[in-house]
């Protein structure tokens, strides 16, 4: 049995081929997502216009509240995560019978409906930068539309996103140690009791 630690392999960032900024300069609406693989999934959204959204406990504990909750109801494999103030990695793997679409939309639209009602609760003037104009109405929106999503096809390469997603806060000067960073997975892999998800084993 495979179990990843965060010492595991050690990080090239090079080998994720995957660049936030370059992320946002195609329509991920031309995405194609494959379904029903059974296998580890390395998967990305963004914040509206890649604006930092997650920029206080509370919000990022909304987030997290949701995917535990989502995880519990689906069923899923989570093996890392890290939020980032402008984005989410997940490394999951659904079962068989599942659509990761499926899961990642009502993850999206759970956290947003959530968020926006916590925003108007404080009075935070945000809104006027979240609006668009879909289908003839105005609307309020928080993530930017699509996923990107990437098939892990070894343990190694699953591995190698799980040290991508703790090392991303290091790279972009959040923190200087993996473990300074709450909204990762890493500090449940060097087994501190903090931790803000209970993960799955990747064997």
């Amino acid at each position: 049995n495979w179990v990843a630690h965060p010492l595991a392999v050690g990080l090239l960032f090079s080998i994720c081929n995957f660049n936030m900024n370059s992320l946002h300069l195609y329509d991920m609406s031309h995405l194609k997502h494959y379904e029903n693989t059974d296998t580890v999934r390395f998967v990305t959204f963004s914040c509206y216009h890649n604006y930092n959204l997650f920029k206080t406990d509370r919000i990022i504990e909304i987030f997290i509240s949701r995917l535990i909750q989502l995880k519990i109801k689906h069923k899923f494999d989570l093996y890392g995560f890290v939020v980032m103030p402008n984005h989410i990695h997940l490394v999951l793997r659904p079962r068989i019978d599942q659509q990761l679409g499926r899961i990642i939309g009502e993850l999206k639209s759970l956290t947003a409906r959530e968020i926006f009602a916590t925003w108007k609760e404080i009075g935070l003037e945000i809104f006027h930068k979240l609006k668009v104009v879909r289908n003839g109405k105005t609307q309020n929106v928080f993530w930017q539309r699509r996923y990107y999503d990437n098939n892990c096809r070894s343990i190694e390469n699953a591995i190698e996103k799980i040290n991508y997603c703790h090392n991303n806060p290091v790279v972009s000067g959040l923190v200087k140690d993996p473990s300074d960073w709450r909204w990762s997975s890493y500090n449940w892999y060097i087994g501190r009791k903090d931790a803000a998800i209970e993960l799955d084993k990747l064997e």
